[in-house]
C-alpha cells in the first residue's frame, strides 16, 4: 500500500486516510492502486464502518497533474481514467457505510472521491468546486455521473460550467454535504454518526445500503444478484438440492 494512503482499524471502524499534504492530497497512480486494494480488503473483512479522511488543508485536490499531464491520450483514457474508476467504484460499492470527513478543501477529483461516501461532514472553512474545464479537461472519475445522481445536475452545472466554488454552508444547503461543523470537529461528529450506525442491525444496514445504491443506479445488476443469491442460499431448497447433488456424485464415483 502507498505510504500516502493509510488504513487502520479500531473498534470495528476502518480509518482510511489520505496522507500527502505536501501535494494537497492529489492522487497519483500508486495512491489510486492503494485505494482499490484497501477497498477490496475492507469489503472482505469484518469492519462495520469506514471513515474517509485526510491530512493537511485540502481533503483532496483530485488527480495529480504531474501524474497525468504527460500521458498520451490513449494511456490517459485506458489507464488513468479506468484505474480511477475502478478504485472509486470499489469505494462507492463497499458494503460498509462510508463517512467522508471534509476537514480541508474539496476540488475536482476530490469531490468525485467524496461523492463515493454515504455521508459527508464538512468543516466550516471548507470550499468545494469542480475546476476541470478551466484546465481544458472534463471530470473523469464519475464527476458528471455519480455526482449528478447523488447531488443533482444543476449543482454540478454550476461548478463545472460556471466555475462556482461553494462554501461549506452553501454546499450543505445544496445537498453536497450532510453536516457542517466547526473547524476541528469533523472527527468527533463522525464518531457520533458512527455510533448511531453501529447501533443498527449489521445485516439490515448492509441490505439498506445495497438497495439505496440500486435505486441510484450504482451497480444495479450486482445488487439484484446479491440480494437474490442471499435469499436463495438461506432457503431449504438449496440445502435439499445440495444433498441430492452430493448423492448423485457419490453414485457416479462408485
Amino acid at each position: 500500500m502507498s505510504g500516502h494512503i493509510t488504513c487502520t482499524t479500531e473498534n470495528g471502524i476502518v480509518h482510511l486516510c489520505l496522507n500527502r499534504a505536501e501535494k494537497r492530497n492529489a492522487l497519483n497512480g500508486p495512491m489510486i492502486e492503494s485505494l482499490h486494494t484497501a477497498c477490496r480488503d475492507i469489503n472482505a473483512g469484518n469492519a462495520s464502518l469506514v471513515l474517509l479522511s485526510s491530512e493537511g488543508g485540502t481533503f483532496c485536490a483530485g488527480g495529480d497533474i504531474d501524474a497525468w499531464s504527460q500521458l498520451q491520450p490513449e494511456a490517459f483514457g485506458r489507464h488513468w481514467i479506468a484505474n480511477g474508476h475502478r478504485a472509486f467504484d470499489a469505494l462507492a460499492r463497499l458494503r460498509q457505510p462510508v463517512i467522508a470527513l471534509l476537514s480541508g478543501h474539496v476540488f475536482g477529483g476530490g469531490l468525485e472521491l467524496a461523492a463515493c461516501a454515504d455521508f459527508r461532514i464538512a468543516e466550516e472553512h471548507v470550499r468545494i468546486g469542480q475546476p476541470e474545464p478551466s484546465l481544458g479537461i472534463v471530470p473523469g472519475w464519475s464527476g458528471t455521473q455519480r455526482t449528478v445522481r447523488r447531488f443533482g445536475s444543476q449543482v454540478i452545472r454550476r461548478m463545472a460550467l460556471l466555475g462556482e466554488v461553494f462554501s461549506a454552508r452553501e454546499a450543505c444547503d445544496l445537498g453536497l454535504v450532510d453536516r457542517v461543523v466547526d473547524t476541528g470537529q469533523a472527527m468527533a461528529t463522525a464518531q457520533s454518526l458512527a455510533d448511531r450506525i453501529q447501533s443498527l442491525s449489521p445485516r439490515s444496514r448492509e441490505l439498506v445500503k445495497l438497495m439505496i445504491n440500486a435505486a441510484e443506479g450504482e451497480e444495479v445488476d450486482r445488487v439484484i444478484d446479491s440480494l437474490a443469491g442471499t435469499i436463495a442460499a438461506a432457503s431449504d431448497d438449496l440445502a435439499e438440492g445440495l444433498v441430492v447433488w452430493r448423492q448423485n456424485r457419490r453414485e457416479k464415483e462408485k
